[in-house]
């Protein structure tokens, strides 16, 4: 009994001791008013990047499990209003045009045909002409042959600004596409026939009322091209041998802006042309593994060939 009654002061006696330690440390390092609690994770984790094999889940359940509703996505295309994205109802050059003397009898059919197919060219010239008065198929002829020369001269000075200003939006990457690293010598020799007007249409788009002016001018002329690679090697054309074009441009303008422009829109080719001539690429070819001590010998270098290749039907 009296071992029981000791043990029971013992205990009572250290219960005290530690309760008297944890006061004084309580007032050197006062204990927080309340206790942090664990709850649910209200953020939304996104998925680790370059997880291979492990099972994928859906960021989108996620997010809703976290309480996060995901901002609905509108798969919209933009839309410029400056320019139309194509050519309407082009114009369809007769075969053997600029061939063909206007004095034979397949030169008087093609003439009699476009005279026949010129109403609704007429009909979009005269909704051009109300909202531009100055517009006249004669004068306007001379002033796109006038456009399509300072275009391609600002395309061999890579002037993008004047480039902007005398293309379209859609006309731009065309003429720039693949020229980054390559240089371009165009010239203009001269106009071999006066350039006219073949073809006008006068589109809206989007909403009624919002008219775009379509004008195909005709203009066959003398011009002489050479494109060269990075390296300085001739890739395409001469700038001595200068060559026979026939081409047909298409210019467009926001007819209901009034600080609207011509502006080259693009180019019709026919079925009938000629095709174009090949483009020769320039090609690495290996050369041999030399030590930092060693030097290329260009005399004692023999290129290898292509091994032989037995093909079997």
């Amino acid at each position: 009994m009296a071992t029981s009654v000791r043990r029971t002061l013992v205990a009572l006696h250290r219960g005290a001791c530690h309760r008297l330690k944890n006061a004084e440390t309580s007032l050197e390092h006062p204990l927080p008013l309340y206790l942090p609690a664990r709850t649910k994770k209200r953020y939304f984790i996104p998925p680790a990047a370059g997880l291979k094999g492990k099972r994928e889940q859906n960021p989108e359940t996620k997010a809703r499990a976290a309480g996060i509703v995901f901002r609905q996505q509108y798969l919209e295309r933009p839309i410029n209003i400056a320019c139309t994205a194509g050519v309407f109802d082009p114009y369809i050059p007769p075969e053997g045009d600029a061939r063909l003397s206007a004095l034979s009898k397949e030169g008087l059919k093609q003439r009699t045909e476009q005279i026949r197919q010129s109403a609704a060219s007429q009909l979009a010239i005269r909704k051009i002409k109300e909202h531009d008065s100055q517009f006249s198929t004669k004068g306007f002829a001379e002033r796109a042959q006038e456009i399509f020369i300072e275009a391609h001269g600002a395309l061999t000075q890579f002037n993008k600004e004047k480039l902007h200003s005398l293309v379209t939006e859609r006309c731009y990457p065309e003429m720039t596409r693949g020229n980054r690293y390559k240089t371009i010598r165009w010239t203009f020799v001269e106009s071999l026939e006066v350039p006219r007007v073949v073809h006008a249409r006068c589109p809206d788009m989007v909403t009624k009322g919002n008219l775009y002016g379509q004008v195909t001018v005709r203009m066959h002329s003398k011009q002489t091209l050479a494109i060269y690679d990075r390296f300085g090697r001739l890739m395409l054309g001469s700038e001595e041998q200068p060559k026979d074009v026939l081409e047909y441009l298409v210019l467009e303008r926001h007819l209901i802006n009034p600080y609207g422009m011509w502006r080259l829109h693009g180019k019709i080719v026919p079925s009938w042309a000629p095709a174009k001539d090949p483009i020769v690429k320039t090609l690495c070819i290996p050369g041999p593994e030399l030590k930092p001590w060693q030097e290329f010998d260009p005399l004692s270098h023999e290129i290898p060939k292509p091994a032989a290749v037995q093909w079997y039907k």
